[in-house]
């Protein structure tokens, strides 16, 4: 009978943080206003979930589901990852495909959501939500900006930086051939000076893969001030792809690398 009579107040406690504009809670909010133990409140919480009212895309956080995202079985991504991260203190940004689909260079709609942390984690399935993570060294020097979504804010990567990412990651992003369609999607946004000040978060390697990447796609341009800063700081010779031999590859001594793939982006 004590189960039955908690059922409605949560229903009570979720509608009242929707109401005021609220779609995230700890498990221990809800714990804490009702007074009751842990295994009591994440019973009444599990109940609910299965009703499809609301999902919990990582342990003790919740999210509330509106009418509009029950197909999905969660808030889309963009509107939980922020407060999730939060409430784990994790520096962190959107990047990667569903960065360039803010910059609105997605060549593809992304299958899941990527976001960058200092440290990996696993993965996210939340419905039909999928969200995957990365590590990367030196996030909080990395250049973000913030978009709006219907629950708030969320930093994504700038475009710049989104290009350094996609060519350091490109296993994450489809292989070389699809970072170059989305580079020729993306160019017009990027700004010579700041894309050269974000290739000094990554290694030097990615910024000379980029370059000539940049300048296959005819946006050479947009890599001026990369270029510079490959000359003064790339003292060794890489290849373009880095699971392939170097073999008989022809160097290109611009960028101080050795073109060992063909790479075409997409018309």
């Amino acid at each position: 009978m004590k189960n039955t009579k908690q059922q409605p107040h949560i229903r009570h406690f979720v509608s009242n943080l929707a109401a005021g504009g609220r779609y995230f809670f700890a498990s221990r909010e809800a714990q804490s206003t009702f007074g009751v133990s842990p295994a009591a409140a994440k019973l009444a919480l599990n109940r609910m979930a299965k009703q499809g009212g609301i999902a919990s895309p990582a342990r003790g956080f919740y999210v509330i589901i509106p009418p509009e995202y029950h197909s999905l079985g969660c808030l889309p991504a963009d509107q939980f990852i922020p407060a999730l991260m939060k409430s784990l203190s994790q520096t962190y940004y959107a990047g990667l495909l569903s960065a360039a689909q803010y910059h609105g260079a997605a060549h593809h709609r992304p299958q899941e959501f990527q976001v960058f942390l200092a440290k990996n984690r696993r993965p996210i399935q939340c419905g039909s939500v999928r969200v995957a993570f990365m590590a990367r060294k030196r996030i909080t020097d990395v250049p973000v900006q913030s978009f709006n979504t219907p629950r708030g804010t969320i930093l994504v990567s700038t475009p710049e930086a989104t290009a350094i990412d996609l060519v350091g990651y490109r296993h994450h992003a489809g292989g070389l051939d699809q970072v170059a369609t989305i580079l020729s999607e993306l160019a017009e946004k990027i700004d010579p000076g700041k894309l050269a000040a974000a290739a000094q978060t990554a290694p030097i390697p990615w910024a000379q893969r980029l370059g000539y990447l940049l300048e296959r796609i005819d946006a050479g341009k947009k890599a001026s001030r990369l270029k510079t800063y490959v000359q003064e700081h790339a003292r060794l010779a890489t290849v373009l792809l880095p699971t392939a031999p170097r073999g008989d590859a022809r160097r290109d001594d611009d960028w101080n690398l050795y073109v060992n793939a063909d790479v075409e982006a997409e018309a």
